[in-house]
């Protein structure tokens, strides 16, 4: 029996060490690396190859998905659990699609509220301080998150963990989801409440919702006007929740008092990679990079040890799923365009 390959695309050492540890423990297939992001003009690198293994960069439009097609790739596996840089309706009938839908929830809230600590008591600033012999705590001053409100815009797993956590800082918690889960509503105490309520009370608003039509630049100049002054905002979602520019006009009015964001909405072209040594030619991003109250991490909400683990296997488990004919439970709804399926809430529609 031939053994499937696989292309992998946008490699990193640490995919290759997580990837290689999972595939030597039972699995077999073969993995061709690739550091070179999957593009239309790199498509063709996954020739002979039966699948696709590809990341948040990786651009799996229309021409791709044709080019793929016509070199007999049948499954495209994304290890991610976004999957806006895919034109669904392009592979509807030609391609499967699955994606890792929960790698490690708990990396990903850890994450936000750890940009919620920092700017709150501006703990990046005091090192940066301290090593330089400055002890002075001038311009340090935060508040109690006890007794303050955060609104978490999303309640699917990382959501509700993150919602948890802030529990615990005895924090009230409004969320807002369309889908409201009453549960864990009655278990944690949350409230789930309408956006402009949670825009009009809350102290922080940490985005956890996925990046789609009707969440596109959620935050915009107008849900901004709705907040309260000096609110903090948290995006460890997708780059796209955030009209980057309304973003910077509320900086510049302290409007909002501080931002913590994982994600851009230009990052494909900067995030993952080293510019250290060259000019930033995106000026929204250099601008974001100028404020003290903004604090920016190259999306590594998802990047834990268990995480990486889970995305390997998971991903695995879905292409030897694919090979044995089994159901894709991972699979992405192509008609609905979401990862479960709005009229099922599993598996496809159709």
């Amino acid at each position: 029996m031939t053994t499937l390959s696989i292309a992998f695309f946008d490699a990193k050492p640490y995919d290759r060490e997580f990837f290689n540890r999972t595939n030597a423990d039972g699995y077999g297939f073969d993995i061709r690396y690739f550091e070179t992001r999957l593009t239309p003009d790199s498509a063709a690198l996954a020739i002979g190859c039966d699948a696709v293994c590809v990341f948040v960069n990786d651009s799996v439009n229309a021409d791709v998905i044709g080019s793929l097609s016509k070199l007999g790739v049948k499954l495209i596996a994304l290890r991610c659990a976004g999957y806006n840089n895919v034109d669904l309706s392009a592979a509807y009938r030609t391609i499967n699609v699955v994606r890792v839908p929960e790698y490690s929830p708990f990396a990903v809230a850890e994450h936000a509220v750890a940009l919620i600590l920092s700017l709150n008591r501006k703990t990046h600033k005091a090192y940066a301080r301290t090593r330089d012999g400055n002890f002075s705590i001038g311009g340090l001053m935060g508040f109690d998150m006890a007794g303050k409100t955060a609104g978490v815009i999303g309640s699917g797993r990382i959501g509700r963990i993150a919602a948890k956590i802030l529990r615990g800082f005895e924090m009230n918690v409004l969320i807002f989801d369309p889908l409201p889960n009453p549960a864990f509503a009655s278990e944690t105490g949350v409230r789930y409440a309408s956006l402009d309520e949670i825009y009009a009370q809350s102290d922080i608003i940490s985005l956890h919702c996925p990046l789609n039509r009707d969440t596109y630049h959620l935050i915009n100049a107008g849900s901004i006007a709705k907040m309260k002054d000096g609110v903090m905002i948290i995006n460890t979602g997708r780059g796209g929740l955030i009209d980057a520019k309304a973003l910077i006009d509320a900086l510049k009015t302290s409007k909002i008092g501080a931002a913590g964001l994982d994600v851009y909405e230009e990052e494909s072209e900067y995030f993952f990679e080293d510019f250290s040594t060259q000019v930033l030619e995106d000026d929204v991003l250099a601008r974001l990079l100028t404020f003290s109250n903004v604090l920016l991490t190259s999306h590594q909400g998802f990047f834990t040890r268990e995480a990486l683990t889970n995305i390997a296997k998971t991903t695995l488990d879905s292409v030897r799923a694919f090979v044995s004919g089994a159901a894709l439970k991972n699979e992405i709804c192509y008609r609905c365009g979401d990862g479960v399926c709005r009229k099922k809430k599993s598996g496809r529609c159709f």
